[in-house]
């Protein structure tokens, strides 16, 4: 058996976790694990709106409440569990995120960097939360001093590899596609 590619994505917000996520989940069949997913399924369950705020005031809770590495521990064994050869991890945002991931074989980080304007242009177009269609440029910028956003560009530091996704989707895809061949 071949071994295992870990991939945890870390960048600012709308920088292209995601996409690159899905990418790599609909050409090479990965399996991939959000940090966001937990909350999002708590909020859910709280019957609370999935806004940014909501989730940073649960993040912190649950971090507060049983340590800031709560979350980093439970994706670290979920990927360690996980049997499929491509393993990618969105949204790598903490020190203790990086720590517990780097124990798990075939793990790198990699960084993914876009301009501001790309990024709140993006932000403003998919609309992953409710509150996200109608925030102004202010706002996005403003939402890069939440507690859970100020740790990533000590996370970005880091980073194996960085990837540029200033460009075009095929841009991206052709260096999603690089790291994948020389992992």
């Amino acid at each position: 058996m071949q071994e295992k590619i870990v991939l945890g994505f870390t960048g600012l917000i709308a920088s292209g976790k995601g996409t690159a996520a899905k990418y790599l989940k609909e050409k090479y069949g990965a399996t991939t694990y959000r940090f966001s997913s937990m909350l999002r399924d708590a909020l859910d369950r709280f019957y609370l709106p999935q806004t940014r705020e909501n989730m940073v005031a649960i993040s912190e809770c649950l971090r507060q409440t049983f340590g800031q590495d709560l979350m980093a521990k439970v994706i670290a064994e979920d990927v360690k569990k996980n049997q499929n050869r491509i393993i990618i991890v969105e949204g790598v945002r903490r020190l203790p995120d990086i720590k517990y991931l780097r124990e798990v074989p075939g793990f790198k980080l990699i960084k993914i960097d876009a301009s501001a304007e790309t990024r709140y242009g993006r932000l403003i177009k998919r609309g992953e939360n409710p509150d996200d269609k109608s925030k102004t440029y202010e706002q996005f910028l403003a939402d890069h001093q939440l507690p859970t956003e100020l740790t990533v560009p000590e996370a970005m530091s880091q980073a194996d590899s960085a990837i540029d996704n200033d460009g075009s989707l095929e841009d991206l895809y052709s260096q999603l596609d690089k790291i994948i061949k020389n992992s």
